[in-house]
């Protein structure tokens, strides 16, 4: 696989990583990019992903051949709920070898993929295996996503001390501003916190603003 896998995570579901990741890959397509988007495990749906959905809409494509195909969404679950759960309720286990597959294959197609997990980091896949750990073992750098709601510099601080702990490449911290947020005081001053804490502990590390175009 070449060394263009993105994992996308975030402090928590409401983050709003999927907005996110669509966002990221169409300023990735203006800068004259081949880039595709991939849900590592969807849950909630049936037959398709909601959130390759929002990706597309977001920049602004079709569906794509590997949509169509299965690649960018290949384990989906009906019940929405983390991994480990949808899939005892489903009563089927997660493909593992499935999404990694797939992944291989749209890394040999495309310039970029941006491959964006469910919930945080610490969402359990399996009763055995959490998404940090899957990604320590895939060794994929990692775009975090945080935002400016109450509780996000908390959320933030401890996932950037998982993510130290485990030798993760912390390669982007996006600040999103959408959903947007009322008390702005809490959201500027969020945003500057984070971008000092970061400059100060992750200086290797990018940081980069979100917008809100909803």
């Amino acid at each position: 696989m070449k060394n263009n896998v993105y994992f996308v995570s975030g402090i928590d579901t409401d983050a709003g990583k999927s907005y996110a990741t669509g966002i990221i890959a169409r300023q990735l397509l203006d800068e004259g990019k081949r880039v595709i988007t991939q849900k590592l495990i969807q849950t909630g749906n049936v037959g398709h992903s909601e959130d390759i959905d929002l990706h597309r809409k977001l920049m602004g494509i079709d569906y794509t051949a590997e949509d169509k195909s299965g690649l960018t969404m290949p384990e989906i679950f009906s019940y929405p709920a983390s991994p480990h759960l949808a899939s005892r309720l489903d009563n089927r286990p997660i493909d593992f070898d499935k999404i990694d597959d797939a992944t291989a294959q749209l890394s040999k197609l495309y310039d970029v993929v941006l491959l964006e997990g469910a919930g945080g980091l610490m969402v359990p896949l399996t009763e055995e295996f959490l998404t940090i750990d899957y990604l320590a073992a895939k060794g994929y750098p990692l775009i975090f996503i945080t935002s400016g709601k109450l509780g996000s510099i908390n959320h933030t601080l401890l996932s950037l001390e998982a993510i130290r702990s485990r030798g993760i490449q912390l390669d982007t911290v996006a600040y999103n501003l959408y959903p947007s947020v009322e008390d702005k005081t809490i959201q500027e001053d969020t945003q500057n916190f984070i971008e000092q804490y970061l400059k100060k502990h992750f200086p290797e590390t990018k940081f980069v603003v979100i917008p809100d175009i909803s």
